[in-house]
C-alpha cells in the first residue's frame, strides 16, 4: 500500500490549503463517522456537520465555509468530495491483475491488444477485437467479435460487450431474427460494472463515449449512443436507439425508452421512466413514493382519475366566471 503521506505532501500533489500542523502523518482514508487516528476524512454535506465533532480522524478535508467547525488539522479546498476521491486514489491504487493474458482466458489471434493490458481468468475476447493501452478486463468478461475498447478501460467481471441486440420481426405469428451486423465502440477511460451488458448495433454501432462510467447490471440496447462523461447507477435500462448526451447522470433503476434523445447535462432521478425526449438541461424525476399499502392504493386511485378531476375543475371555473360576470 502506498504512503504514508504527510498533509504537506498531499497538498503538494493535489493542491489545497492546510490549516493546522502540516506534518501530520496519514496512512489511509476513512469515513467521517468511523475514521481512526492516522486516517483522513472529509465533510462535503452540511447535514453531517454534527458528526465532525466526534470524528476520530487525524485530519479532515472541507470547504472554506466549514473551516471553523473543527480544530482538527485540515485541508481546505473548493470541492471536498472530489479532493477526497483523489486522496483515496493516492492510498488505494486501482486493483490490478498481472499484466498480460491469463492462461485460462480465450483471446482470438486476430484481436489487437494494446500495451500493458490485463485480461483475467475466464475472459473471452473475439475475432477482430481492439483493446486499448492500460486496459483491464476482470475475470469472466466477454467481448464479442469486432468490438472496440479504448485506452485505460476497466471492465468488471461478468460484463458482456457486443452480444446481439434485441432485433426481431413478426412474420406469420412467429418471430424472425434480424441479424445484428453493427458493433460496439467504446472510448477511452470508460469503466463498466459487473454484469453490465452492451448490445451490438443492428446496422450502425452502439457507441459509448470517453469517460463514461457504468455501474453494475446496466443494460444498454442496440444502436444506443452515450455521450462523454455520462454516469449511470446500477440497474439502469436503456432501450435500443436511445441517444444520451454528455455529462448526464442517470439514477439507479431508471428506464429510458427506445428512440429517444436526452440532451447534454440532463440528470434523471432514480426509478424514473423517461418516455419522451429531454431537450433542456435540468433534473427530471418521475417517482411514485412508497407508502403503506392502503394509502398507496387510495392515492393511486386518485391519480387514475386526475383527468376527470381536471375536467370537473375546468367546468366549475367556467361556471364561477359566468356568475362573476352576471351571466348565470
Amino acid at each position: 500500500m502506498p504512503g504514508p503521506f504527510t498533509l504537506a505532501q498531499i497538498a503538494t500533489r493535489l493542491g489545497g490549503r492546510i490549516a493546522g500542523p502540516q506534518e501530520v502523518l496519514i496512512h489511509q482514508v476513512g469515513s467521517l463517522e468511523r475514521a481512526a487516528p492516522g486516517q483522513i476524512t472529509f465533510l462535503s454535506n452540511p447535514r453531517f456537520r454534527a458528526q465532525l465533532a466526534g470524528s476520530g480522524a487525524s485530519a479532515v478535508i472541507l470547504a472554506a465555509d466549514a473551516e471553523g467547525l473543527t480544530a482538527l488539522p485540515r485541508i481546505v479546498c473548493s470541492d471536498p468530495y472530489s479532493y477526497f476521491a483523489r486522496v483515496s486514489q493516492l492510498f488505494n491504487p486501482r486493483i490490478t491483475q498481472e499484466l498480460g493474458v491469463h492462461p485460462s482466458a480465450s483471446v482470438a489471434t486476430s484481436a489487437r491488444l494494446g500495451a500493458r493490458v490485463s485480461i483475467g481468468p475466464g475472459c473471452a475476447v473475439g475475432d477482430g477485437v481492439t483493446l486499448g493501452d492500460d486496459s483491464c478486463l476482470y475475470p469472466g468478461v466477454v467481448v464479442y467479435p469486432g468490438c472496440r475498447i479504448g485506452a485505460r478501460a476497466i471492465v468488471h467481471s461478468g460484463a458482456v460487450i457486443g452480444a446481439d441486440g434485441f432485433g426481431i420481426a413478426r412474420e406469420d405469428g412467429r418471430w424472425l431474427k434480424i441479424p445484428q451486423i453493427g458493433s460496439v465502440s467504446i472510448g477511452d477511460d470508460v469503466e463498466i460494472g459487473a454484469n453490465t451488458t452492451i448490445d451490438r448495433g443492428a446496422m450502425d454501432d452502439t457507441v459509448i463515449g470517453d469517460g463514461v462510467k457504468l455501474d453494475n447490471q446496466i443494460q444498454i440496447g442496440h444502436n444506443c449512443r452515450v455521450g462523454a462523461h455520462t454516469a449511470m447507477a446500477g440497474c439502469v435500462a436503456v432501450a435500443g436507439s436511445a441517444h444520451i448526451g454528455s455529462h448526464c447522470t442517470i439514477g439507479a433503476g431508471a428506464l429510458i425508452l427506445g428512440h429517444l434523445s436526452i440532451c447534454d447535462h440532463a440528470h434523471v432521478s432514480a426509478d424514473t421512466v423517461i418516455s419522451r425526449s429531454i431537450l433542456k438541461p435540468g433534473t427530471y424525476t418521475g417517482m411514485f413514493p412508497a407508502d403503506d399499502n392502503e394509502s398507496w392504493a387510495r392515492n393511486t386511485a386518485v391519480v387514475r382519475h386526475l383527468a376527470d378531476l381536471m375536467d370537473r375543475v375546468r367546468s366549475l371555473e367556467k361556471r364561477i366566471q359566468k356568475k362573476e360576470k352576471g351571466d348565470g
